[in-house]
Parts: C-alpha cells; structure tokens; sequence
C-alpha cells in the first residue's frame, strides 16, 4: 500500500477550507498539520476536520517530520518566502495563485525549486477547471484554434474584504492576483509565448492605494489576441468569463461550465474525475509527489506568466 502523502495547510481562511474540503476526497492523502495567524478560528477548524497539530507559526509545522508537504493559502505578499521557506525545510510546496507579487521573487522561487529538485507548484486553478480542459483537448486535438480570447473578472470590493465578506488584514491586486489567471490561461491555451502586452488602469483607490478598474490587451506568438476587464468596483454579476473565439466555434466557460456561442451546454462532467477545479489542482499536486515528477503548473511552467505580469506593472508605473 502506499504511504499517505502527509500535508500542512497554511491559512485557514475561503480558500484553506476548499482546499481542506478538496483534500478530504483523495485518497492517501492525510492532512497533518494546520496553520493559522487566527488561533481561535483554526482550532475550530483543526477540530472539525481532525487535523492533529495546530499552530499559529509556519516553522512549528516545517519543523515536524511527518510533514511531507506544505500547502499555502497566506496573503499575496508572504507567498515567494513561505514558499521558499517551505523548499528549504525539504518540504514540496504548493502556493495559491500568486506565487509572488514581484518578477524578483518569482525567479528566487524557481530556483530554489531546481536546486532542491522538491516538486513545487503555484495555485493555477484555470488549467484545472474541466471546463478550460475540454478546450484545450480540442485545441491539442486539432479541432480548435484560439483566434481570440475575452475575458471579464469582476468583484465588487471597494472595501478591504475576502470572499466570505470578512475584513483582510492584506491588500488584493487586480495585476498580479486576478490578471495572473489569465495571463497564463492564455499562454498555456494557446501554447504560445506572449509578445505584446499593455494595459491601462483607472484612479487609484484613496484607502487601498490600488487601481480599481483595469484593461489589459495581449498578444501571442501564434498571432491570437486577449482582451482582459477587471474591476473591484463592479456591481455584479460577479466572477470571471472567458470567451473563447476560435476558427471552428466559440464556447464561453464561467467556471465550471461550459457552453457554445449558441448558448448550448457542453456536458464537461466526463472530462475529468471531478468537477471541482481545487480538488483536481490538489490530485495533481499529489500525484507529482508520488510520482516524483513535474506538475502541470509547476512554479517554473508558469514564471512566463510572472514576467508578462511585470513588464505590464512597469508600464503602468511609467504611464
């Protein structure tokens, strides 16, 4: 029988709990260890789900042996050092999406990971959604090539709020947070480079000091085009939707569904083991583990991503 993966989740917030839901329905997988700055909270939660160490320090649950892996759901600037620090404890890590807020930090990461050799991974749940996934089988298949990519990210969040409403002591970023989504969608999708990018922001929040709305345009090597919204100040419907137009269709994914331009679904639920773009995201990552092998958006497959992000960060600064 195989031994148990056995993993430390890091923040116990929206998205530590999908990923504790997630990993409760893999097999051979164990979660040991819970991290959380909120120690109330996290012993409740470590209680619910029978996690049997809890600690309000990342380095309390490093420091265990029957820890084999680290996944992190921390704010967006502490993602490249607990990551880093994750590798250095010879611990394989997987990090929400962004694995980091700086081109810098992003490279220090990938390579830290190659000279561990540790699997190391990055939060790209797109690649994972059986919805993205039926698109891509039909571009590897021949069938179907991207002409044209829009897509909308809206929230409306014009206070410093999480997705379950609660106050967040970390300020969200639509460049290298929601943009990083679809950079690397678009990059992987259409298997291509990016040679173009440019954006343009709106006024800068007076509290938040971040640009509230924003547009980004992109271009690949293979010729197709991405247009890019983004909004914190959007009234709903809230979500992201990527429409894709291509040479044989368009098909237009909000999430885990799919339909054509007809306004017909697609039936996805065969595409994959699960509907659920988390759990499948975490199956990989523990897949690479056992397998002892790169994982679809390993850190090093998605640093493209990271540098488009900073050229486009640099534009703006200069505009």
């Amino acid at each position: 029988m195989t031994a148990a993966v056995r993993i430390a989740l890091v923040g116990a917030g929206a998205f530590g709990i999908k990923h504790l839901d997630a990993l409760s329905v893999i097999d051979g997988v164990k979660v040991v260890s819970l991290v959380s700055q909120e120690a109330d909270k996290g012993h409740a939660i470590a209680d619910k789900y029978g996690i049997p160490h809890f600690s309000t320090e990342l380095n309390d649950a490093l420091a265990l042996p029957q820890v084999d892996a680290v996944i992190l759901c921390t704010p967006t600037p502490m993602h490249a050092s607990q990551a880093m620090a994750c590798l250095r404890a010879g611990k394989h890590v997987q990090v929400e999406i962004p694995m980091a807020d700086s081109l810098a930090d992003a490279k220090a990461v990938v390579a830290l990971q190659r000279e561990t050799g540790l699997v190391a991974m990055c939060g790209h749940t797109r690649r994972f959604n059986p919805s993205h996934q039926w698109v891509r089988q039909r571009i590897l298949a021949g069938g179907f090539n991207i002409q044209q990519m829009d897509v909308q990210t809206y929230f409306f969040r014009r206070s410093n709020m999480n997705a379950l409403g609660e106050p967040r002591s970390w300020t969200d970023h639509l460049l290298w947070h929601h943009a990083a989504h679809t950079v690397d969608l678009f990059m992987y999708q259409t298997r291509s480079p990016i040679i173009q990018a440019h954006a343009i922001q709106g006024p800068i929040h007076p509290v938040l000091g971040i640009a509230m709305d924003m547009s980004i345009q992109l271009k690949a090597a293979s010729g197709a085009i991405c247009t890019l919204s983004l909004s914190f100040n959007n009234d709903g419907p809230l979500g992201t939707f990527f429409r894709y137009i291509g040479d044989s269709a368009t098909y237009i994914a909000r999430y885990d569904d799919l339909i054509n331009g007809k306004e017909e679904k697609i039936d996805v639920s065969q595409v994959d083991v699960s509907m659920n773009g988390i759990e499948l995201q975490d199956r990989e990552f523990v897949a690479a583990i056992r397998e002892g092998r790169e994982p679809n958006a390993s850190v090093g497959q998605v640093l493209g991503c990271y540098e488009v992000l900073h050229r486009l960060e640099q534009q703006l600064a200069a505009s």
